[in-house]
């Protein structure tokens, strides 16, 4: 009994590629890998992503956010 034609094709051809990969295109302040097309912030020479940025607001610059 044979494989299943999926397993065929796998042993004939290799696995592909199942998503394209981003470019890497740096790391932030905190080591967080910047993707291209990601959203970043840059401030005194550093760059930050967007989604780090309320974390770097606290825990670098010492902003407190409060509520009203």
């Amino acid at each position: 009994m044979g494989d299943h034609p999926v397993v065929n094709k796998i042993q004939r051809t290799g696995f592909p590629n199942m998503v394209a990969q981003p470019e890497h295109t740096g790391i932030d302040y905190f080591g967080t890998e910047i993707l291209e097309g990601d959203d970043i912030v840059e401030y005194d020479g550093e760059i930050i992503l967007r989604d780090n940025l309320e974390r770097y607001l606290t825990e670098v610059m010492e902003f407190e956010f409060k509520t009203a």
